[in-house]
């Protein structure tokens, strides 16, 4: 069993794309019309063939009441791995993007908590690789 494809709510897809794209640094892999949205995922461009995020419509009272929720009791939607925690911050602090938490060292990991501009918070976390060696 593997994770092909997992989502984030969003409240506008092409706002969506736009900053996980141009922000965050994936690269769209489909973008495919239904209806009054699409089936827009994105991929890292490390792994083009690798598990998908789907910028899935909050259309769904449900949906959009979760998130706001979540979002309001500053719980991150997913987290994001990056190779450098500090390097990554700075450029995204650079191009806008708001923190909710600046990098916090958690003991094997460091983690910072951002805002995705499309209802969500987005945890991204720097692994302390010397805590892997054994």
């Amino acid at each position: 069993m593997k994770i092909k494809l997992t989502s984030v709510l969003v409240d506008d897809q092409d706002k969506a794309l736009k900053f996980y794209t141009q922000v965050l640094g994936f690269v769209k892999k489909f973008d495919l019309p239904l209806g009054e949205f699409k089936w827009l995922t994105v991929v890292s461009p490390e792994e083009p063939d690798g598990a998908e995020l789907l910028l899935e419509p909050n259309n769904n009272p449900a949906a959009s009441t979760f998130q706001k929720a979540i979002f309001d009791q500053g719980i991150p939607l997913t987290a994001f791995v990056v190779d450098d925690i500090h390097q990554e911050y700075e450029r995204l602090r650079k191009m806008g993007v708001e923190f909710k938490m600046e990098p916090t060292n958690m003991g094997m990991t460091t983690v910072a908590l951002l805002n995705d501009t499309c209802g969500n918070l987005i945890q991204i976390v720097g692994i302390h690789l010397s805590h892997m060696i054994h």
